[in-house]
C-alpha cells in the first residue's frame, strides 16, 4: 500500500523512542500477561507469546520481567488482570479502524477510547461492522538496501511465507501468523535487518486518503496508540507517497 510502509517506519521509530520512556515495556508485559493467560505460558505451543517474547527481547526488556509476565499470566503469581477489549469504527474519509486493548477497567477505557475518536473525527461503531475486513498475519518489513527482489523473495517464500510487496524504498513479507518467528530467524541467519516485525491485521480492502482527512487519519491513531490501554491500532488507509511525504515534513 502506498505511503503504508513509510507509516510503519515512522512507527518503529516511534517504538524505539517509546521504549527509551518505558511505554514500550509496560504494553510488551501486558501483552504477554495476557496471551500467556488465554493460550499457555510455553511459547514453543503458543505463537502469538513467541512474538510477544521476541518484541520484549528487541526493545532490550530484560529477561526476569518476561518470566514474571508469563507467571502472572498462568497464575503462578498474583497480579492485575486485565481484559482484552475490540473497538471498531471509522476515522476520517471512511476509513476502517480496529482497536485493540487490554484492561483492568473496561467502562474507563471505553470512555476515554470513544472520547479520542470523537475528538478527531471518527466514531466507535457496533462489534464486526469493520472486524471482517481485517486478517491476522505476520507481518515484517524491511529496507530495499537490504537484499535484492528476487532473492529476498526466494529466502522468505522458502521460510514459510505467503507473498511479499515491494515500493521504492522497503519491501513487506506477510506470513502465516505460525510462521512468523522461523522467517525472522531465517533471515537473521542470512544477515537481513528489518525494521519491523510482528503480529498484525492486514485489510482486505483499502481506502485512498489525502489532504485534510490524510492528517487527520494518522493524527487520529497517533492519539490512540498514546493511550496506556490501547495495544494495537489497524487501519485500511492507503496514502500516496508524497502527500504522506508532505505531511511528515509539515
Amino acid at each position: 500500500m502506498s505511503g503504508h510502509s513509510k507509516w510503519k517506519t515512522n512507527k518503529g521509530k516511534k517504538a524505539a523512542a517509546d521504549a527509551k520512556k518505558g511505554a514500550a515495556y509496560t504494553k510488551v508485559i501486558r501483552e504477554i500477561t495476557m496471551l500467556a493467560r488465554s493460550g499457555g505460558g510455553n511459547p514453543d505451543t503458543n505463537a502469538p507469546l513467541r512474538t510477544a517474547i521476541a518484541k520484549a527481547k528487541e526493545i532490550n526488556m530484560p529477561s526476569d520481567n518476561v518470566k514474571m509476565a508469563i507467571k502472572r499470566g498462568t497464575g503462578e503469581l498474583p497480579g492485575v488482570v486485565y481484559e482484552t477489549v475490540v473497538y471498531e469504527g471509522y476515522g476520517p474519509g471512511g476509513v476502517a479502524v480496529l482497536i485493540e486493548a487490554l484492561t483492568d477497567n473496561k467502562n474507563r477505557t471505553t470512555a476515554e477510547v470513544r472520547n479520542i475518536m470523537s475528538k478527531k473525527s471518527g466514531n466507535i461503531a457496533g462489534s464486526g461492522s469493520v472486524s471482517w475486513m481485517f486478517t491476522k498475519k505476520g507481518y515484517i518489513l524491511i529496507e530495499r538496501t537490504q537484499a535484492q527482489e528476487d532473492e529476498l523473495m526466494g529466502i522468505v517464500l522458502d521460510a514459510g511465507a505467503e507473498d511479499m510487496k515491494s515500493d521504492d524504498t522497503n519491501y513487506e513479507i506477510f506470513t502465516p501468523i505460525q510462521s512468523l518467528e522461523n522467517v525472522k530467524q531465517v533471515l537473521q541467519d542470512k544477515g537481513i535487518k528489518w525494521q519491523e516485525a510482528d503480529l498484525t491485521m492486514i485489510p482486505s480492502s483499502t481506502v485512498k486518503v489525502a489532504g485534510n482527512d490524510a492528517k487527520q487519519i494518522l493524527a487520529l491513531i497517533e492519539d490512540l496508540e498514546a493511550h496506556d490501554d490501547v495495544q494495537h491500532v489497524y487501519a485500511n488507509f492507503d496514502i500516496p507517497d508524497e502527500v504522506f511525504d508532505e505531511l511528515s515534513s509539515s
